[in-house]
């Protein structure tokens, strides 16, 4: 009995070790994509860009991310997760690396774009990995808990860009990141480990069998599967308004704070990061915490915790474009982050809620498209057109609209939809497991 405990111990243990290795890779992931916000200013003198250009240079990246993130999902789920995460670390920390050599405003896009598609497989292989070493239990806490690297990422690659590019010029930020990338990959190559696919979901419901009767899940299949799931595409939904918003605040909001309270480049750099990620960093283990805690309770736990997040973000998305005051803007920013942080910590979590272990990257590839190329992808540039027209303040404020669309379409899904699309996805976790039923099944005769 003693040896079966031990065991149970370290499975329990390594399952927190896997969140703990992500959360570095995830760093390095965002790191390298807010670098070249900071250097805005440099870019923008060094290759004389418009506000335009330096929009689309924000909007490259989305772009093709979104575009390649249906179809790098599909193969997540038909290789192994610890293939994609460490192959993707080491494709764009070389692109990153590779972005130094740029002399003009095409082969600066091309890179941003290239580097997009180098980042695409791994949060649809990473999140899939996490949801095959927690369930429901913990599933929030861990997802929440990784993507807290998310926003020490983004202060770090924020602050640390600006710093170099003032110092040392800009190209030397994408040598230094791309390379301690690389070195990651090296070290974690040897320590992480891949899962059983599915395995905490037939835990969930009571299911023992070690060689599961799972199977590969067509691109077709999908599609049918996402058309009667309208839980996911509500997420899909709300999680394209979210982006947008998110990737207006790490876009515009260094330049926001350059051109307006006139800070240094290191600085906008920073103060655009550091009270919205910190905040985020305290946000995303509550809203985590919170949700599975609700889940317990009721299917709709997730969502409701979601909406609070977009919500509650509104007002203060709203309040740092509008004030003159940089004290209320650094409140509307922490307060921002802060709320971001709850939504965010939920996005994989509420998805893998309705859809099985065996589609979950595909899954994960088409929540990142529409969100990156509805989201994403225009966020930068439909704000760069608003701010040369009416101001960037005005146009930063315009984004609270969009978070209370995102809350209105989480709370009509969670009334209508969600009760239903869990228990559907249970019962199809059951009949994929050779049709073995869950003890409460087996006692009522239900086979």
């Amino acid at each position: 009995m003693r040896s079966v405990g031990s065991k149970t111990v370290r499975r329990n243990n390594y399952k927190w070790w896997v969140v703990f290795m992500l959360w570095w890779i995830t760093f390095f992931n965002y790191a390298d994509r807010q670098a070249v916000f900071s250097v805005f200013p440099l870019l923008q003198k060094d290759m004389h860009l418009t506000l335009v250009e330096l929009g689309m240079v924000g909007s490259s990246f989305a772009i093709v991310y979104g575009l390649a993130a249906p179809f790098a999902g599909h193969i997540v789920d038909r290789i192994r997760r610890k293939t994609a995460i460490l192959g993707g670390l080491y494709v764009w920390s070389a692109i990153a690396m590779a972005t130094a050599l740029v002399t003009s405003f095409g082969q600066l896009l091309g890179f941003r774009a290239a580097e997009g598609l180098g980042e695409t497989f791994y949060f649809p292989a990473s999140a899939s990995m996490i949801g095959d070493y927690h369930g429901t239990r913990t599933r929030s806490r861990a997802l929440g808990s990784m993507i807290t690297s998310v926003y020490v990422g983004t202060i770090a690659g924020g602050f640390f860009a600006g710093l170099i590019g003032e110092r040392y010029g800009w190209r030397w930020a994408f040598i230094i990141f791309g390379g301690l990338g690389m070195i990651l990959g090296l070290i974690l190559s040897r320590l992480l480990d891949e899962p059983e696919r599915g395995a905490a979901d037939r835990k969930d419901v009571h299911l023992e069998s070690q060689q599961p009767a799972l199977r590969k899940t067509s691109f077709l299949e999908f599609i049918k599967l996402l058309a009667r799931t309208p839980t996911a595409l509500f997420l899909m939904g709300a999680f394209l308004c979210a982006n947008f918003v998110a990737m207006v605040l790490l876009s515009w909001m260094p330049n926001f704070l350059y051109s307006k309270f006139h800070l240094s480049l290191a600085w906008a750099g920073l103060a655009a990061t550091v009270f919205v990620q910190l905040a985020s960093t305290v946000g995303a283990p509550l809203g985590g915490w919170l949700a599975d805690i609700l889940r317990s309770h009721t299917p709709r736990g997730r969502l409701i915790i979601q909406a609070v997040g977009v919500l509650g973000g509104a007002p203060f998305a709203w309040l740092c474009g509008f004030t003159r005051s940089f004290a209320w803007l650094v409140v509307g920013l922490i307060a921002w982050g802060f709320f971001k942080g709850i939504y965010d910590a939920n996005i994989f979590a509420a998805l893998f809620d309705v859809i099985h272990p065996e589609a979950r990257g595909t899954a994960c590839g088409f929540m990142n498209m529409v969100g990156w190329l509805g989201g994403g992808g225009t966020g930068p540039v439909v704000v760069g057109f608003l701010a040369e027209r009416y101001g960037l303040g005005t146009a930063i404020s315009f984004t609270s609209m969009v978070y209370v669309l995102a809350g209105v379409l989480l709370i009509l899904c969670a009334v209508f939809f969600a009760k239903a699309d869990v228990r559907r996805m249970e019962a199809m976790v059951r009949e994929r497991d050779l049709l073995v039923p869950s003890p409460s099944e087996a006692a009522v005769g239900l086979h």
